[in-house]
């Protein structure tokens, strides 16, 4: 993980942005703040930045309409602010392309882990790593573990966020058996992140948009009634 990781904060409370800056430059983060879509714009265009921390409830346009914005242009990782305690927020946060969100009140404590968990994730996925590729293939598609691309069966990489990749891989390397949500949880996230059940079908919901020919009747991630998710293919690694 780069620990001079430039972070980008849209928040229009000041009293917030100013306490988690000053606690991200605390702990060795460049970090700037903005308090909304326009000002990220001009952030975006004049500086480059390895995290976005958005905040969902902003002036003029909205986090929802910006992280859709922000994914539609790049793979940035995405954290997402909301005080809203309805579930349905946090969905369309994940369904918009965030990498993990946080409920206001939150510990800055917090949201440092989580920053940290997601650019290890983006680092591990933009860097390669010395030495042999690692595939997975299964129905025409390929893995390459070693720098975390998908490949379809005609060859062309498939983009896919952090968050993603790691859901991918936990079905990878566990093909043909039936995960509950609460193992995929801990294979991709771990307890400590305490996220919410419905962020796996989310996910799940991203995949299949992204591999299947039909993901309304999907044949590769299949669900599994009152049981969890599993992955069908046959898996051949090397």
């Amino acid at each position: 993980m780069n620990r001079t990781a430039h972070i980008l904060i849209v928040e229009d409370d000041r009293e917030i942005a100013t306490l988690v800056s000053r606690f991200l430059r605390n702990n060795d983060y460049r970090v700037k703040t903005v308090a909304n879509g326009r000002e990220m714009d001009v952030a975006l265009r004049d500086g480059r930045f390895d995290l976005v921390v958005l905040d969902l409830m902003l002036p003029g346009e909205d986090g929802l309409s910006l992280c859709r914005r922000l994914r539609a242009d790049g793979a940035i990782p995405i954290i997402m602010l909301t005080a809203k305690a309805e579930e349905i927020d946090r969905i369309l946060g994940l369904e918009m392309g965030a990498d993990d969100y946080l409920v206001k009140p939150f510990n800055p404590r917090e949201l440092l882990a989580r920053i940290r968990a997601v650019l290890r994730r983006a680092s591990a996925q933009g860097q390669p790593e010395i030495g042999e590729s690692i595939f997975l293939s299964f129905a025409g598609w390929k893995l390459d573990k070693a720098v975390r691309r998908l490949f379809n069966p005609a060859g062309e990489r498939v983009a896919l966020t952090g968050a993603e990749l790691d859901l991918l891989l936990a079905f990878c390397e566990r093909p043909r058996r039936v995960l509950s949500r609460d193992q995929l949880l801990d294979l991709t996230q771990g307890r400590a992140a305490a996220p919410f059940e419905r962020s796996i079908d989310v996910l799940v919901s991203r995949l299949r948009q992204k591999m299947e020919s039909n993901p309304r009747e999907p044949e590769m991630i299949q669900t599994i009634r009152s049981g969890g998710y599993m992955f069908s293919p046959e898996i051949e690694a090397g």
